[in-house]
């Protein structure tokens, strides 16, 4: 398999994955706007990779791709993923799906029109925490899931989310969406169903005080990482724009009765995800999030108890996202070349952007109950039959 990339920043790293899949593919091409870019995937991918300036000069080029890994800042997901899918290249796309309904749906009818396989980079569902977690609930061990919790604290978040194009609206909607689509998949994923009504608060309580700003246009994030930047106000070089909020909650009500709830704090000092699911039987709590984390089981009646009466140790992340980006990326290939039912979704992809805007409506709204719009039937229904999920839990 011929693979491009498009977008040669920080996330264009998981393409390097498809030298190691059992699919035989490889890189050969790649598009950046900046000439630093196109240095980057030479670097990543070797020197004999061609390169180009726009994703129109890659898409058109001789002989023709088989798929191409969009790992382009969120704003410029729709009109590039379109484009390839209408030119029949199958699609890696990161998450987020888009950064408006409309570009999610539009991202969604292209692949109805087309036939084109597209796949969404939720690799979450791929980390153990989450696949362990959906086992246990499909094992019946708390009973049917009546709630689910997540609290996530983004001990790097200033770092990561603050410095670039994340802090700015206009390129990433705001950190509900962009941040949290990760952990509404999930919740979804966990609780089988899907957000239809929502709402939200937050604010921008710390970084939007930090005066130190700089355009780091010219560095990538690891360029600007420094984990002894503390407390948080003492953060320097912040983007020039940040209108997005560091601080959020909502509030979820899903098709199937669940009810669930999303903390998301960027100044934490620690960095991790705390996922609490409530069945009609017991309950499951994770500590840690990775390989030697914990997770828990209370099913029987008592008062605190620190232990559960059930622990399952965490096992298969031992290098946390990258072992997610490495299954996620071998699930892509086989999906492309065999048609392999895959366990991430582009309509519950879609589903958890939709509940992220319909969040931050809410948010920026007074805290107003969103209803969720949900897809079109018809984009739904193909993408159910074509590209199935896997791992469905038994009740479904």
């Amino acid at each position: 398999m011929r693979i491009g990339v498009i977008g040669v920043g920080v996330r264009a790293v998981l393409a390097t994955w498809t030298g190691r899949s059992e699919v035989d593919a490889a890189v050969v091409a790649a598009a950046d706007p900046t000439e630093a870019g196109r240095g980057r995937a030479r670097e990543l991918f070797g020197k004999a990779v061609q390169t180009y300036a726009t994703h129109t000069e890659l898409l058109a080029s001789r002989p023709s791709l088989d798929a191409v890994f969009v790992t382009s800042p969120d704003s410029t997901h729709a009109a590039i993923t379109v484009d390839a899918l209408e030119a029949g290249v199958a699609v890696y796309l990161e998450k987020p799906l888009a950064i408006t309904l409309d570009d999610a749906d539009a991202i969604l009818a292209a692949a109805l029109r087309t036939g084109t396989k597209l796949y969404v980079g939720h690799n979450m569902r791929h980390m153990a925490v989450v696949r362990q977690m959906r086992e246990l609930i499909d094992d019946g061990r708390i009973g049917e899931v009546q709630a689910v919790w997540c609290r996530h604290f983004v001990g790097h978040g200033g770092d990561f989310y603050f410095k670039d194009w994340h802090a700015d609206r206009r390129h990433s909607t705001g950190l509900l969406l962009q941040k949290g689509a990760h952990d509404i998949d999930v919740i979804h994923y966990l609780s089988g169903g899907t957000s239809i009504r929502v709402t939200a608060m937050g604010a921008l309580k710390i970084y939007g005080g930090v005066t130190a700003r700089r355009d780091n246009s010219d560095r990538l994030m690891e360029d600007w990482l420094d984990p002894g930047n503390w407390p948080p106000r003492s953060q320097r070089d912040l983007n020039p724009v940040i209108d997005v909020e560091d601080l959020s909650m909502m509030l979820m009500q899903l098709d199937n009765g669940v009810l669930a709830s999303y903390q998301q704090c960027h100044f934490t000092p620690d960095y991790w995800r705390n996922y609490t699911v409530i069945g009609d039987r017991g309950r499951m709590e994770n500590f840690g999030d990775g390989d030697g984390g914990l997770i828990r089981i209370w099913d029987r009646r008592g008062d605190y108890d620190p232990d559960g009466d059930d622990v399952y140790r965490i096992e298969g992340d031992r290098d946390g996202h990258d072992d997610a980006d490495r299954l996620a990326v071998d699930e892509f290939l086989r999906f492309v070349a065999r048609g392999v039912a895959t366990t991430t979704s582009p309509l519950a992809a879609r589903d958890a952007v939709a509940a992220g805007l319909a969040a931050t409506e809410s948010l920026r709204n007074g805290s107003v109950p969103v209803e969720v719009r949900p897809a079109d039937p018809e984009v739904a229904r193909y993408l159910a039959a074509h590209q199935p999920p896997a791992g469905r839990r038994r009740s479904e």
